[in-house]
């Protein structure tokens, strides 16, 4: 069976809810905002009862955008963010699973009139993630994609990756939670089905996926969070052997010709305080976390993701690109090169 079918059979037929997943990974875990546990609590129950994801892919300011939902499920996701966009926005869900789909799709009037929508702001559609190309999608039409531990269960990653840069806006991101590894999977592990369908054996070795991001596109891939997997299945962990599994949510802005390392230009931002539900700190990833009223020096690339995307119109900028300061502080050696050192002192590849 092919790995899309494996998968098809897995998540429409093997799975009916979400207690019957065999490990923690396409679990999502802690505590959630007011601001998204209160639409949460509406979404219907058969909805959430059919729930395999790992991550929360709610990024910020999100009011009247536009979102693409990669490998939707039965849809919890899509009427999570169908609250949070309001009906000025839109949000579209993608499937290969007819099950799931089923699920989603009983339930948009019902979700329209909890959220108190005039009408439905959302729509499901049938299809591969390989061949978005293939759907009812415009190009360059999306300010958000998100995606909750889908991409593991791709077997042509980059081409998803390339599908979703060519759907974003200029500016646009893919904002999304996965399921990564410390190391490569071997072909016997991609095989078994349980670990397959439980989000494992098809993850990606996280270097292997900044990699692909880059490939397509995604110049300067950031890192919101991350977690450590605990497996505490005794058949599952003599499977995976040494292999250590996490779940993290990354964000990946569609802004051509980024830098391949964090220059300094000596530009800064001041966040302002104005994306609701942040009023005293803006989170960009795990290494920038930005205080309101702050003078906050970035590099260039994270200058141009906060002017050139929906979140420029919260900050204050400073600055430009005329003037060039080498590495920004930080983010690595200032120079490559180390004169006291010899080929006699070398003991690694590093």
């Amino acid at each position: 069976m092919k790995l899309n079918e494996q998968v098809k059979h897995y998540y429409g037929k093997v799975l009916e809810k979400s207690d019957d997943l065999q490990t923690d990974a396409c679990c999502t875990p802690g505590d959630m905002p007011p601001h998204i546990e209160q639409p949460l609590a509406l979404i219907h129950p058969e909805v959430t009862g059919r729930y395999y994801g790992c991550g929360l892919v709610v990024p910020e300011d999100l009011a009247g955008c536009r979102i693409l939902d990669l490998g939707c499920g039965s849809g919890r996701d899509v009427y999570l963010l169908s609250a949070l966009v309001g009906p000025e926005g839109a949000v579209t869900g993608v499937d290969m699973t007819p099950e799931q789909l089923a699920v989603a799709r009983a339930h948009v009037a019902y979700h329209a009139d909890r959220f108190g929508h005039p009408q439905s702001n959302v729509r499901f559609l049938e299809g591969q993630l390989e061949d978005l190309d293939h759907l009812d999608l415009e190009p360059n039409s999306f300010d958000i994609a998100v995606s909750n531990c889908v991409l593991n269960l791709v077997p042509d990653k980059l081409r998803v990756l390339e599908q979703v840069y060519r759907l974003l806006k200029s500016g646009g991101e893919l904002y999304f939670s996965d399921v990564y590894a410390d190391r490569r999977m071997s072909d016997n592990l991609k095989e078994d089905p349980v670990l397959y369908g439980e989000c494992l054996s098809g993850a990606l070795y996280w270097n292997d996926f900044l990699q692909l991001a880059k490939t397509a596109g995604f110049g300067d891939p950031r890192l919101v969070s991350d977690r450590p997997l605990t497996l505490t299945q005794p058949e599952v962990r003599k499977k995976v052997g040494n292999v250590r599994f996490f779940s993290a949510t990354y964000r990946l802005f569609k802004l051509e010709d980024l830098e391949p390392a964090c220059e300094d230009y000596g530009q800064a931002v001041r966040y302002k305080g104005t994306i609701p539900h942040h009023p005293h700190r803006f989170v960009l990833d795990k290494h920038h976390s930005i205080e309101t009223g702050r003078m906050f020096p970035v590099c260039g690339n994270t200058y141009r993701m906060l002017n050139e995307s929906r979140l420029a119109r919260h900050f204050e900028s400073f600055g430009d690109t005329s003037v060039h300061y080498g590495l920004f502080s930080g983010c690595g050696e200032q120079l490559a090169f180390d004169m006291e050192r010899t080929q006699e002192d070398a003991t690694g590849c590093c």
